[in-house]
């Protein structure tokens, strides 16, 4: 299968709800990828069995404030640059470009890399959605040292970082993007494709392409969507309140959501790092991470990314199952909500919601 111009749209879609409201914008994102498509030809998605045993898969993202990469836009001299420090690293050059967070803009602009690179797209990615530290990955949950670090940005800087561990990563990451003004291109966790089995989470883009087309052709957009995540319903109404601030490279904040029609009379709060972290609807918690919290257009069923959010907004908050990955007891440690700082003990959205109500 290749990635066409015509694919961009269904994936950007599809993207925007993996990215629970982060990942940035996608449309960025999307005019990224289209333009290089047009410019460079369409991108060969292939699976992770396609590849050598020591292919190198390169883990590409952006890093920093979603709200500050509306106006900093990633150019194309950024992945080269990655790939030349990889090539210089490795003595051999990249096999293919791999989405570190199918979530957001990050799960579309590496179209736009890989067709910049002249490489295919590997059907994976690291996380299954959006989370919005560097550690908060796949391969760091799979045991894989976080030894290598490349970053790139817009003035033409170059950060190799050789951290010691997944924290390390994101300490010194973090740092270095927030220099950068708060918005760069990552490469983390460099692996051959060998390494990259068991490890990575793959069939994500072919996901977000699936989630994108559920809601083309259809009078009832929102419970196509609802149907094919197979989605709780927590409310649907009208944003009465966000708060936000942009600080040490993130959005942080909240979003408050008072319940139309037959939630009226109900109040859901969404808690924000990035993206939308914990759901509690008068002291009770309707849904936490890592599992996934998605705000959504009611009419158009298009999500809503956190820095979006605006007063009056008519939207739906849909929550599902992540990947049994982050149900680990690793995965937990790495991005359950004590990980955010929150005193909660995960409980799956299955318990806490029950059935998906419609």
């Amino acid at each position: 299968m290749k990635i066409e111009v015509s694919d961009i749209p269904a994936l950007a879609r599809g993207c925007a709800v993996l990215g629970t409201g982060g990942g940035g914008d996608v449309r960025t994102g999307s005019l990224a990828a289209i333009r290089a498509i047009q410019a460079y030809g369409e991108v060969p998605l292939v699976q992770l069995a396609d590849l050598p045993e020591d292919a190198l898969v390169v883990p590409l993202s952006g890093i920093g404030a979603p709200t500050v990469s509306h106006e900093m836009i990633h150019g194309e001299d950024e992945p080269r640059r990655i790939a030349e420090e990889i090539e210089r690293i490795f003595g051999r050059p990249p096999a293919a470009v791999m989405s570190s967070e199918i979530g957001g803009a990050n799960g579309v602009a590496p179209v736009a890399w890989a067709a910049q690179l002249g490489l295919p797209l590997l059907d994976a990615d690291g996380m299954g959605r959006a989370f919005p530290e560097v550690q908060m990955v796949s391969m760091y949950v799979a045991g894989l040292p976080a030894d290598l670090v490349i970053m790139s940005d817009v003035a033409g800087n170059v950060v190799t970082i050789r951290p010691v561990d997944g924290l390390w990563s994101e300490r010194l990451a973090r740092a270095v993007c927030v220099a950068a003004g708060s918005h760069a291109l990552m490469a983390d966790y460099v692996l051959t494709a060998g390494r990259a089995r068991g490890a990575v989470i793959e069939g994500t883009v072919t996901r977000a392409l699936a989630l994108g087309r559920a809601t083309e052709g259809t009078s009832e957009p929102l419970r196509a969507l609802q149907r094919e995540l197979g989605a709780s319903r927590l409310v649907t109404g009208k944003l009465t309140d966000v708060e936000r601030r942009t600080s040490g490279g993130f959005v942080r904040g909240t979003a408050t959501i008072e319940g139309a029609g037959d939630d009226r009379g109900r109040t859901l709060t969404l808690e924000l790092q990035n993206e939308n972290l914990v759901a509690v609807e008068n002291g009770r918690v309707r849904a936490m991470v890592p599992d996934l919290i998605t705000v959504v257009d009611t009419e158009t069923a298009v999500a809503v990314q956190t820095e979006g959010l605006r007063y009056g907004q008519r939207v739906t908050v849909l929550a599902w199952p992540c990947d049994p990955l982050w149900r680990t007891a690793k995965g937990l440690e790495t991005a359950g909500p004590q990980a955010f700082g929150y005193d909660l003990d995960y409980l799956p959205i299955e318990e806490l919601e029950g059935e998906p109500r419609g």
